[in-house]
């Protein structure tokens, strides 16, 4: 044990008077390639998947070559072969399988960077020079611990995390490098100033050592600890932050095969007008393949009057797929799914019902842009408003809903005279309408977050048909990213993770691999 450990000091040693034998500028060029990677990824984060391998690759080598090359200071050197060695891992590994999905290489990046963050704040703890230096290097480490833990909790968003502590750690440890071998004085220089500058040179301080290079680096490393616990305070608050479905969406354990049948009700008065009184409902309707569930929804009636309400029967626009993105779940329930004029519908004596549609709220995939199932839930939550005691909706009933929710009250329109007779529907106004579906998904690459709109379609797609899967429709590696984006909402805390991710890829717009078939264009 005891001649193994010499032969990895003496080869760590040998390779460190190799490397200070070399020419300044070959040393120089060392630092200057993990700067330039580091800024690679700060001004590149949304580099697509393939290129990003292989710059995290060659960043991870970048890094192992600074930590065991680094020629200043004496301490703490074995410490450093070993994180140096962990770097040419992950670095190895990382390039010789470069199909790796994004959450491997968050992985990767997320261990280095834990590692390398203990081993800065170790080498603080133990090292001889000033206080302000190694108060410095905890805080560096800190911050990089902390990066390295947001990277592991957030691997759809890799490439951002990377950009913000892999590219900022590399850009910091390549300029040191070059500052300390453009700054280094040649031998006889320093022993002509060393007598003169003994009496004021600081314990432990190299002679020739800059003030402010200290400063420079002790308030960078207050701002990284900033920036770190503001990524990790924000990422617990995304987690926190969403609303979570109750046991009044629960299904009962036997669904009553007649659709539209009031399962359960209560109050609701979160974005109800004053002068209204809501409700919320949960009511039994019908599959896309026949079979029966239930769908949550709302209803919102005027307080005063003689009743008979005309009904508005609303489909709101797109929220997201996940159970938690039900209206009647968000903070904005009504003007969240593109309604903003529930007063104005209030004041003119109507009623809303508003449905949720399968799968938002109650459990189950929601058939997000899929005509037949949205417009089954569409139908059956007025039919079940109608048994609301207090209600007293009226017969008149117009279908009327945005994007998502256009295409939906189109379909119902549709098919109200077959599917329910009783629900009379006089009209449709419909609002751009979500109902060509394979020109709507060759088109979001050039909407500003449409990758996210394109994760919700894969995600419903692939929940309902067996003919399409997640791994022929998204493109090679970029399945984590879409799936993780098809789980947030677009409104509340989830808003910021979808931001996020949409820039995060940005550079790979196109995230489905082709088309949805044309034959599932919104026709079942």
């Amino acid at each position: 044990m005891g001649t193994s450990r010499r032969r990895l000091r003496s080869g760590g040693s040998g390779l460190r008077t190799w490397y200070g034998g070399l020419p300044a500028w070959a040393r120089a060029g060392v630092g200057l390639g993990a700067a330039v990677l580091g800024v690679v990824l700060l001004i590149r984060p949304t580099t697509s998947l393939g290129v990003l391998a292989l710059v995290v690759g060659f960043s991870c080598l970048a890094q192992a070559a600074v930590e065991v090359l680094d020629v200043a200071g004496t301490t703490g050197r074995r410490r450093r072969r070993w994180v140096a060695l962990i770097w040419l891992v992950l670095g190895v590994f990382v390039l010789v399988w470069p199909g790796l999905t994004v959450r491997l290489l968050a992985v990767a990046v997320g261990i280095g960077l834990i590692v390398n963050g203990i081993s800065d704040i170790v080498g603080a703890k133990r090292a001889q020079g000033p206080l302000d230096s190694r108060i410095a290097s905890a805080l560096l480490g800190a911050a990089t611990v902390g990066f390295g833990v947001v990277s592991l909790a957030w691997p759809d968003i890799t490439m951002i995390v990377v950009a913000v502590a892999f590219g900022a750690r590399l850009i910091s440890t390549g300029v040191m490098q070059l500052w300390r071998i453009l700054h280094r004085r040649p031998r006889s220089q320093v022993e002509n100033v060393a007598g003169a500058a003994a009496h004021d040179a600081r314990p432990g301080t190299a002679v020739g050592s800059s003030t402010a290079r200290r400063w420079f680096r002790t308030i960078g490393a207050a701002l990284a600890v900033a920036l770190a616990t503001g990524a990790g305070a924000l990422s617990v608050s995304l987690h926190q932050g969403s609303r979570v479905t109750d046991a009044f969406y629960a299904a009962p354990r036997t669904v009553p095969s007649e659709p539209g049948r009031l399962i359960r009700s209560e109050p609701f008065t979160r974005g109800v007008p004053e002068n209204a009184t809501g409700y919320r409902i949960l009511c039994t309707t019908t599959q896309q393949d026949g079979s029966a569930t239930v769908a949550s929804g709302l209803v919102v009636v005027p307080r005063k009057g003689a009743g008979d309400w005309p009904v508005v029967d609303w489909t709101h626009g797109t929220t997201g797929v996940a159970r938690q993105c039900a209206p009647s779940l968000l903070s904005e329930p009504f003007e969240s799914g593109a309604l903003f004029v529930l007063p104005q519908v209030i004041n003119h004596g109507w009623a809303l019902v508003a449905t949720d549609y399968i799968g938002l709220g109650t459990q189950g995939k929601h058939p997000y842009l899929i005509g037949r199932p949205s417009a089954h839930a569409s139908l059956d939550a007025v039919r079940a408003a109608r048994q609301l005691d207090g209600a007293r909706l009226g017969k008149k009933t117009v279908a009327w809903g945005h994007s998502q929710g256009g295409g939906a009250a189109l379909w119902t329109g549709a098919l109200a005279k077959d599917y329910a007779p009783d629900v009379h529907v006089s009209g449709v106004a419909a609002l751009a309408p979500a109902t060509n579906l394979p020109q709507l998904t060759s088109g979001l690459d050039k909407v500003t977050g449409g990758s996210v709109f394109g994760s919700y379609v894969i995600s419903a797609y692939a929940a309902q048909y067996p003919d399409v899967t997640w791994k022929q429709y998204v493109r090679p590696g970029a399945e984590v990213v879409v799936r993780q984006m098809s789980t947030r909402c677009l409104s509340g805390p989830d808003l910021f993770g979808s931001v996020l991710t949409g820039l995060a890829t940005t550079a790979d717009p196109e995230v489905l691999a082709k088309d949805p078939p044309a034959r599932r264009s919104g026709r079942g």
